[in-house]
C-alpha cells in the first residue's frame, strides 16, 4: 500500500505522555481518513515503560512501528533511524509531548504539494527562549543565512530529500542544518507552539551545547577563521610591544625589570593558546569519528503493530 505521510516521533521516557499522544494520533487519523498515514515511533533508549506502553496501545486508523535503539543516541540519530525506515511520500517529524499540534502537518502537506516542492519548514510565530535565540543568530551569522530567527522544530520533506539524507548520515551534525544547506525548493509556514501536556523536556543544557557545537563544526568554518584571526592579532601586538620595549629601552632607559608584565603576558597567552587548541581538537575529533565510520545508531529492535485500520 502506498504511504501519503510518514510521521517521525522520536521520545525518551515520555510514558506521561503516551496515553495523551495516542489518543491524539487516533483522533487526527479517524478526521483525515482519507490520507494513509504511517507512524513511526523511535524509542532512543528510555528507562521507563514508554516502549511497553507503545507496544500493548490500540493504534487502529494508521500504520505503526516502533524503532528500539539499543541506547540514548539523541533525537537526531532517532530521525535519521527512522527517515531509513520510512515508506511514506512525504515525511515529517512530531514530537511525543506534543507542543507542536498535528493539524500543523495538514498544513505542512498541503504546502508542499503546491509547485511541486521538495521541503516546507514550521517556523514558529513566537520569540523563543534566550538559547534558542542565541543559537539563531549564531546560525544566521556563521553558518547558515536562512536560518530562521524563531527556529523550528518541524518539516516535511519529499522522498528525494530522504534518498539525500540515508546516503550521507553524518554524525555529529544536525540534520535540521543538513536539510536546510540541500538546496531544493523550499518554503516556510508559521504556527503557535503549544505547552507541555505532562513531564519534562528531555532538552538538557548539556545537549543545547553539544548542538551548537556540532552545528558550528559541521556548517563553519568560523572557529577556526577565528583561531588564525586571533593569532594573527596577537603576534602584530606582540612585534609591537616589543618594539615599544625596546625603544623605551635604548631612550629613556626607565623600565624595571619585574614579572607582573611577563606572567600577565604569560597567562593571556597561554589561555588563548588552550582555546585555539581545544578548537581544532573538535575537529580533528569529528574528523577521527567519521573516518571510523561507526553507525551513528544501532537498532535493538522493530515492532511491527498489528495492522486493523479500518
Amino acid at each position: 500500500m502506498n504511504i501519503d505521510i510518514s510521521i517521525l516521533i522520536p521520545f525518551l521516557n515520555e510514558s506521561e505522555n503516551i496515553p495523551f499522544l495516542i489518543d491524539s494520533l487516533i483522533a487526527f487519523c479517524k478526521t483525515n481518513s482519507k490520507k494513509k498515514i504511517e507512524v513511526i515511533f523511535i524509542d532512543d533508549g528510555s528507562k521507563d515503560n514508554s516502549f511497553e506502553l507503545l507496544k500493548s496501545a490500540s493504534m487502529n486508523y494508521f500504520e505503526a512501528k516502533i524503532i528500539k535503539l539499543s541506547q540514548n543516541y539523541g533525537s537526531h540519530a532517532a530521525l535519521r533511524a527512522g527517515i531509513f525506515h520510512a515508506k511514506g511520500t512525504y515525511i515529517t517529524f512530531m514530537y511525543a509531548d506534543l507542543q507542536d499540534p498535528l493539524e500543523l502537518i495538514n498544513q505542512l502537506y498541503e504546502e508542499i504539494q503546491k509547485d511541486n516542492k521538495e521541503i516546507v519548514w514550521a517556523v514558529r510565530n513566537e520569540k523563543q527562549n534566550w538559547f534558542s535565540g542565541f543559537y539563531a543568530r549564531l546560525m544566521q551569522r556563521f553558518a547558515v543565512k536562512n536560518f530562521p530567527e524563531n527556529g523550528f522544530d518541524i518539516v516535511m520533506f519529499s522522498q528525494k530529500i530522504q534518498k539525500q539524507l540515508n546516503q550521507n548520515i553524518e554524525s555529529n551534525s544536525s540534520i535540521f542544518l543538513q536539510i536546510l544547506t540541500l538546496g531544493f525548493k523550499q518554503t516556510t509556514i508559521q504556527y503557535q507552539k503549544q505547552p507541555r501536556k505532562a513531564g519534562k523536556s528531555k532538552w538538557t543544557l548539556n545537549k543545547k551545547i553539544k548542538l551548537l557545537v556540532d552545528s558550528f563544526v559541521a556548517f563553519s568554518f568560523f572557529p577556526i577563521r577565528l583561531v588564525s584571526v586571533v593569532g594573527i592579532i596577537l603576534f602584530v601586538v606582540g612585534i609591537l610591544f616589543a618594539i615599544y620595549l625596546i625603544t623605551r629601552k635604548l631612550i629613556l632607559d626607565d623600565i624595571k625589570e619585574g614579572w607582573t608584565a611577563l606572567t600577565s603576558i604569560l597567562m593571556i597567552g597561554f589561555g588563548i593558546t588552550n582555546i585555539s587548541l581545544g578548537i581544532i581538537a573538535e575537529y580533528l575529533w569529528r574528523t577521527l569519528d567519521a573516518s571510523r565510520k561507526r553507525p551513528i545508531f544501532i537498532i535493538d529492535e522493530i515492532v511491527e503493530i498489528n495492522q486493523n485500520k479500518i
